[in-house]
Formats: C-alpha cells, structure tokens, sequence
C-alpha cells in the first residue's frame, strides 16, 4: 500500500509533467488514401483553382492508378515499398505517365503533411525516360503544308499560320479571339487557352505577345468576319475543335501529298524548331513559345543537317582564326 507522502509525491510530479506537457494525447486516426482523396480534391484541387486540364489530370490519375493499387492504404503506410508496388502495378505504361502519377501522389502526400494529418510526406524516385527526338517540317514540308492549306481554305490556312509562324497550342488557338491580333502592332496577344470547352489560362499562366509574320497578318485579315468573338469558325459558324483542327490539318497535308497525320503540335515544334535553326537566341524561343523552363526550350536548339554540314566546313577551313592563332599556352609549350 503506498504511503500518503508517496501519494502526495507522485500527484505532485504529475501535476508539474502535466503542466510541462499537458495531457496525454489520444492517437489521432490515419485516414487511408480513398478516405483522404476527396478532401484532397476539394481542399487542394478545387480550392486552388487549378486548371481544368490540370485537376482532369489529377482526378483520372487517382481513379485509373493509385486509388487501385494503394487505395486501402493508410497515408502513413504509403512508403517506398508502396512506391514500387505502384510502380509494378503501371508497368505497362511509359516511364512518363508513371512519374506523373507518382508527382500526383506525391502532392497528394504533402498536403496531408502540412494539414497535420500524417508526420511527413515520403520521397519518391521518379523513373528515367527517354527523351525523344521532336517532329517538326523542315522548311520545304512546311511551305508545301501552307500551300495545301491555300487550296482547302483561308480559315485552313490562318490555322496552320498561327501554330507554325506564331507557335500557339492546339488550346490557345481554339481560345484566340478576333480582339488578340493588333494589325497596328503586328502582333498577337495569348492571354487564354481552351480546354474541352473550358476557358483558363495558358499552360505557363502567363500572357505573351508573338509578333505576327506579314503572311499570318494577312491571312488573318482575311478572314475577318462577325460570327462571334473567335478568330476561327468552321464553315457551318459553330467555333473550332481540337477534331476540326485536326481535320484541317489533315486535309492541308493531303492537298500536298505529305503523310496524313493530324499532329497539330508538330506547327509548334516547327515554329521553335525553325526559330532555333535560324540561329535565334534560346531565351527568345522560350518568350516566343511561352515555356516556363528554358530546358524546354533546349529541346529544340538542335540544327538541321544542312546547318550541321555547314559546321564540318569550318574545319576545312585554313588560316588564322581570331587575333590569337598562333599563342600557346603553358600547357602546350
């Protein structure tokens, strides 16, 4: 039996830890990934406002792979063995579309670090990928492209201009209204992007301004019109898809007997393509097409093989070069 001084005692230390650490916490429950997901979308997704395409991305994401393989996980069980078993589980996509939904998971993870609900978020090895080589036309192609857009139609032909001269995405030309082009200027004004019939911002979130070659300026003064606040209609007056540009591009290459592909992105690699075989400067490519990493841009600073050739030549040539030819330095002497 413990003596009262005992007793006394012990109430004692246990009222001064009490009041150093206060009362014993009871051990919050974990909620598992499925539970967390909703509030993820509504806390995180929806009240950022991220971009449609952006939260399309996240949601399809959680729902086609990680809510399958690691749904009934708690969030403090979701480590690098969970990792893998995510990554075995998507072994038969790309290295692309499995680090996009480790990225996926991975913000998912740190928003329920920084709302308390788990310790800390894990880190995840990303796979390599293979960087692959862009498709662009070369300069002959793309005057063939535009003369086969010629003869299928003015609005053909303002389509293939505005993503070959000016490198607008597929959802910033569908976005582009009559009041972006400034003839006076001769430029254009990206300020929008469309996305399944959503307006938001461009990729990067940020406005720029592409001066306009004469040629897009007068194709799109051309085809000037009062359907509506766009800049292309198809003929019927309903405003463009991403399925009529598509089927633009397809007819502009069958006018010219070129491989039919429907690639619109391939007008936006050949517009920076084209810029940085012409010697233009990386950084004015990366303003030009609105990339908000220059290492994007790096991907297209590659030069054609007439310009490559052009470089063996100079090692043919002979004679001086600079005012420095014939010092050496201390390391040849």
């Amino acid at each position: 039996m413990q003596s009262k001084s005992g007793a006394r005692r012990w109430a004692e230390e246990r009222e001064r830890y009490l009041a150093m650490n206060g009362p014993k916490q009871p051990k919050k429950e974990v909620p598992t990934l499925e539970d967390f997901e909703s509030r993820f979308i509504s806390e995180h997704v929806e009240a950022n406002q991220l971009k449609p395409s952006t939260a399309a991305s996240y949601k399809s994401r959680l729902k086609l792979h990680i809510r399958p393989a690691l749904g009934r996980l708690r969030l403090d069980e979701i480590d690098k063995q969970a990792e893998q078993r995510l990554k075995a589980a998507m072994k038969q996509f790309d290295p692309g579309t499995i680090n996009d939904s480790l990225g996926v998971l991975s913000r998912l993870l740190n928003c329920a670090a920084e709302w308390g609900v788990i310790e800390s978020a894990p880190r995840f090895a990303k796979l390599k990928t293979r960087q692959t080589e862009m498709q662009f036309f070369d300069f002959d192609d793309f005057e063939r492209l535009v003369d086969g857009a010629r003869k299928v139609d003015p609005a053909v032909l303002a389509f293939v201009l505005i993503a070959g001269e000016a490198g607008l995405r597929r959802g910033e030309i569908i976005a582009l209204d009559l009041t972006d082009a400034d003839f006076r200027r001769g430029q254009l004004t990206i300020a929008r992007s469309d996305w399944c019939g959503q307006i938001g911002t461009t990729k990067g979130g940020k406005t720029r301004r592409v001066p306009m070659t004469t040629r897009l300026s007068a194709a799109l003064q051309a085809i000037r019109h009062l359907r509506g606040s766009r800049m292309l209609y198809q003929r019927n007056g309903e405003p463009v898809s991403e399925n009529t540009l598509r089927s633009w591009m397809e007819r502009a290459e069958r006018a010219e007997g070129l491989p039919v592909t429907g690639h619109i992105h391939r007008l936006r690699h050949t517009f920076c393509s084209h810029l940085a075989m012409r010697g233009a400067p990386a950084k004015a490519i990366q303003e030009l097409a609105g990339h908000a990493d220059l290492s994007t841009t790096m991907r297209y600073m590659h030069l054609s093989p007439a310009s490559l050739n052009q470089a063996i030549r100079l090692l043919e040539q002979r004679g001086p070069v600079g005012g420095n030819s014939g010092a050496t330095t201390a390391e040849e002497k």
